[in-house]
């Protein structure tokens, strides 16, 4: 997975892009921008996702990460829409996207890459638009 991100940004200039420990400099997971492979019901689309080590959960640091990351994508790429979803039951990271200031869609959806009867199927998107976001900053 770290080739295939290494790539992306080597292509676009953006992606997913490994997070460190501020203490220690040591891999702590991964936070960034991507253009989702799968259709979505709301494709074409860039998502804004996480993914930390358990032990540094319930820190801030992915939502810490994540405004920056918003930055680039508002202020530098000037993208419009930055999305994120994820499963339902995911309760931490909708929080996430709660302090981010993403506004819940009210329909949920079915990730396709996720066969069916999965309990992980049903995903609740999060929106946020340049506007809204420069509005709160």
């Amino acid at each position: 997975m770290a080739a295939r991100c290494h790539a992306l940004i080597a292509e676009r200039g953006w992606g997913f892009w490994a997070v460190e420990s501020k203490v220690g400099g040591t891999f702590i997971g991964f936070v960034g921008l991507h253009i989702p492979r799968a259709e979505l019901p709301f494709f074409p689309c860039v998502e804004i996702g996480w993914r930390l080590a358990l032990t540094h959960w319930g820190k801030g640091l992915a939502t810490e990460a994540a405004k920056g990351v918003l930055r680039v994508g508002f202020q530098t790429l000037r993208l419009e829409e930055i999305v994120s979803f994820t499963a339902v039951g995911n309760t931490r990271s909708r929080k996430v996207m709660l302090r981010l200031g993403m506004v819940e869609d009210k329909a949920t959806f079915e990730h396709p890459d996720i066969p069916s009867g999965h309990p992980l199927r049903e995903h609740a998107l999060y929106r946020l638009s340049r506007r809204k976001w420069t509005e709160k900053t």
